[in-house]
This record gives C-alpha cells, sequence and structure tokens, in this order.
C-alpha cells in the first residue's frame, strides 16, 4: 500500500504518525515535509474534501497568528490561500492512502487508512 504523509519533523504527532507508518509492513511510503516542499492550493483543497473537512477545520491555531488574522471565522478560500502563503497554517499530519485522507490528530487515526 502506498501512503503520503505531510509532514512535519518539528511536531510530535508527525514523528509518531511517520513511525507507526514505517512500522507497518507493506507501506510504500512518501514523506512530504510540507513546509519545505508545500502543497499546491489544489492540493489542499483536494487533501480537506477528501478527508471530509474544511480547510477551517485543518488549520493550525497553536503557535500561529491564525486567530489574529481571523482565520477561524474565514471563508474557505481565503483560509487555503492564507495556507499556501504560509504553510505552517496547516494542521498536520495529513496522511493519504488509497483507503482514503485523514487528519492524523490523534496519530492512532492513521490506523484507519492502513
Amino acid at each position: 500500500m502506498k501512503a503520503t504523509i505531510w509532514h512535519n519533523p518539528k511536531c510530535g504527532t508527525s514523528r509518531k504518525t511517520l513511525a507507526i507508518l514505517e512500522e507497518t509492513p507493506g507501506v510504500e511510503l512518501d514523506v512530504v515535509q510540507y513546509l519545505k516542499d508545500p502543497p499546491s492550493r489544489e492540493k489542499l483543497a483536494q487533501l480537506f474534501k477528501d478527508a471530509g473537512m474544511t480547510p477551517a477545520e485543518g488549520l493550525r491555531l497553536r503557535g500561529t497568528d491564525a486567530e489574529e488574522r481571523g482565520l477561524p471565522d474565514a471563508d474557505a478560500n481565503s483560509v487555503l490561500d492564507a495556507m499556501v502563503a504560509d504553510p505552517i497554517l496547516i494542521n498536520r499530519p495529513f496522511v493519504e492512502t488509497e483507503k482514503g485522507v485523514a487528519l492524523c490528530r490523534p496519530q492512532d487515526t492513521v490506523f484507519k487508512l492502513l
């Protein structure tokens, strides 16, 4: 099974999710450090759609200025534009497999994709 993790190595939950994926037999893993290689606006929109969530639900609040910028109450297009401009606003980790996409917080959420 192929899996892609949108990963931030500074995030404990992201590191734990990555470890689960690395330890799962049969997983062909693609690790994307999204702060270095940010997803396109279209890819972000697709991740949220496939995960069944809105961009605002995938907005990272802790350690960002998202609340000061009014992003939790902003429309989806504004949130996506802000995430593309500043990828630290993307909550993590997102994982994609053939079974779907999920924001894996907590990290055990990844098991439903394996």
